[in-house]
């Protein structure tokens, strides 16, 4: 049934921003169970019908968005085939698979009455770009929430941390002037100067789990023509945030060390994430899996966008996403189902 959802979504294109089939889908499989689900754009959601007040509420999230094939695929991203027990096609591994396992999970728990915490399922749309129509648009529309499960590939070992992404724009000015007489303040050497400082900084906050924030100049560009001294220099930085920092504050670590370069951030919203070793969450995926690594995702997800403590967990390989011939283990499906549903249970 879950095996056939899962074909069935990989079959249809769902870019991100063009995700509205297979919300349809979801959504209909959902209600051909009995359940009644919401639909806000192309995000599709719904709570547990054994609500009680009182209890912890649960997120379970996972996207339902694509990335494009990537050039080197050597059979159709959307034909769903299963070969030597993988199953093959785009989306499959990020994050088909978790997907329909957390919905197996959800439609399993959601009803129980011995479930000692509430549910909210959402599958939603535009996460591989952080797009604003995706999570961030769904979740104001929740209510309050106490903690989530995101649902990536992660071999099902725990991903207790995530590091925040920053874009930053470099400036520096100068002052133009002609080359030949060598006047003018040249605003590339400025530039290059707090690049270099960049380069060296070492961030004062380490992490166990996700090692230093840090910070790695990506695109320079400065100068019109060879004999006029530029007087404007720009740059682009990828800034790689650690859980001991708000993005705001490895900003401010950064920029105090340029002398030149005035440094603007494009967004601040992607940030770091964490979930304490002592959280219900983590205690249950241990215990109902003691083979499982708690361990730091160097990959951005829509945790960043979640304002409550969350867990990454779900069957695949970060390692497989977005590549060719992209697959995921049937096996590994039926194992993500009955780990999200065991991790509830024991949770609470």
């Amino acid at each position: 049934m879950y095996l056939q959802l899962l074909k069935t979504l990989i079959s249809t294109p769902s870019l991100s921003r063009k995700e509205d089939q297979t919300a349809d889908i979801i959504e209909a499989f959902l209600r051909n169970r009995d359940l009644k689900p919401n639909r806000h754009l192309n995000n599709v959601w719904l709570k547990s019908r054994n609500w009680q007040d009182g209890q912890p509420v649960i997120l379970l999230n996972s996207h339902h968005d694509t990335v494009k094939a990537a050039a080197g695929y050597t059979r159709d991203p959307h034909k769903a085939e299963v070969i030597d027990g993988k199953l093959y096609g785009l989306g499959s591994n990020d994050a088909g698979g978790a997907l329909v396992s957390l919905i197996s999970a959800f439609v399993e728990l959601e009803n129980d009455p011995d479930l000692g915490c509430n549910l909210i399922l959402a599958a939603t749309a535009e996460e591989e770009i952080s797009g604003p129509n995706g999570i961030a648009a769904l979740l104001p529309l929740l209510g309050h929430i106490d903690a989530g499960i995101v649902g990536e590939p992660t071999l099902l070992d725990l991903a207790v941390a995530e590091r925040g992404l920053v874009v930053i724009d470099g400036e520096a000015q100068g002052v133009s002037g002609h080359a030949a007489r060598k006047e003018g303040v040249n605003a590339l050497y400025l530039a290059l100067d707090d690049i270099a400082a960049i380069r060296d900084h070492v961030f004062t906050r380490p992490s166990e789990l996700l090692g230093p924030t840090s910070a790695n100049v990506t695109v320079l560009n400065s100068g019109t023509q060879h004999n006029v001294v530029p007087d404007r220099a720009t740059f682009l930085i990828d800034l790689r945030v650690n859980e001991a920092y708000r993005n705001e504050e490895a900003v401010a670590e950064l920029q105090a060390v340029c002398r030149h370069a005035v440094l603007t951030p494009r967004s601040l919203r992607l940030q770091s994430s964490g979930i304490a070793a002592a959280h219900p969450l983590v205690r249950a995926g241990l215990a109902v899996r003691p083979e499982a690594k708690a361990y730091g995702s160097p990959t951005l997800s829509d945790q960043a966008l979640m304002p409550f403590p969350t867990l990454k967990l779900g069957p695949g390989d970060s390692a497989r996403s977005h590549t060719a011939d992209e697959f995921i283990y049937v096996a590994e499906v039926e194992a993500g189902r009955k780990m999200y549903a065991s991790l509830l249970r024991e949770a609470w």
